[in-house]
């Protein structure tokens, strides 16, 4: 499968450092696949009512270039060309431009689904409170469990989109958290969404202290997010000459990710 990383959405959080919106864009048998959707056309348009007060705190720019459709467009591909979107979570900087392909297929995991619109706790409210428009689009959920990726025990290969397009379940962000892995034949490619913001949770590098006050306050169950970020550092350490770890936001990881693309 080829895989084309886009950023759809730059954003400069107050006193942090520049971010991106890591979409993966994957060309299957079964047509395009999106890995997150960033931020959309209606997101640019419309920043207070489709993103809210957070965008004072994470200041993205809202360019509707960087949408994830405008820019399908510049390499030749049709809205309708992109079937399925395969969602890390459902905050508004991976959701919004999922908008922009209303006949796109969106997978989440069962978790998120209910955290967002079955029976969200008073947190969750505010936080997904935005992005209920969700619901009307084709949604498939999916529990991963009972398989095995690298270590990771709770994943499930999403055979009906394509084969080696694994989601694997890992909250603590959100409470239906999940990273994607996807095999791009010579590699493979570990979207982990916002279980970690910073590339400094795996080489040990100074985490800008602005990224990680953001982290902590948004995060859903704060243990698990500290225990995921030791499990990915695990997986750093071992530098499997095969697999490229990238994060929803990290702007070096997603320069380092297209440079080996």
């Amino acid at each position: 499968m080829k895989v084309h990383h886009l950023n759809c959405g730059t954003m400069y959080p107050v006193k942090g450092p520049r971010c991106v919106c890591h979409v993966l864009l994957v060309e299957t048998d079964n047509g395009l696949v999106l890995i997150d959707a960033g931020f959309g056309i209606d997101d640019c348009v419309d920043p207070k009512g489709r993103v809210g007060p957070v965008r004072f705190f994470t200041r993205p720019v809202f360019h509707a270039s960087e949408a994830a459709v405008r820019q399908l467009d510049a390499l030749g591909f049709l809205p309708e060309d992109v079937r399925h979107i395969v969602l890390t979570h459902l905050d508004t900087d991976h959701v919004g431009g999922a908008a922009d392909f209303p006949r796109a297929q969106l997978h989440v995991t069962s978790a998120e689904a209910v955290a967002a619109f079955v029976s969200p706790t008073r947190a969750e409210r505010v936080r997904y409170g935005r992005q209920q428009w969700v619901k009307d689009h084709d949604i498939v959920e999916h529990s991963p469990n009972g398989e095995a990726w690298r270590g990771f025990a709770a994943a499930k290969e999403l055979n009906e989109i394509a084969p080696g397009i694994v989601l694997i379940s890992m909250p603590g962000h959100t409470r239906g958290h999940a990273c994607v892995a996807v095999d791009a034949g010579h590699r493979w490619i570990l979207h982990c969404g916002d279980a970690f913001y910073h590339h400094g949770y795996l080489d040990g590098s100074p985490v800008p202290r602005t990224l990680w006050g953001m982290e902590t306050v948004v995060a859903f169950d704060r243990k698990k997010m500290w225990d995921n970020h030791a499990r990915l550092w695990e997986l750093y350490r071992r530098d499997e000459p095969d697999l490229v770890i990238a994060s929803a936001h990290d702007a070096l990881l997603f320069e380092r990710a297209k440079d080996t693309a």
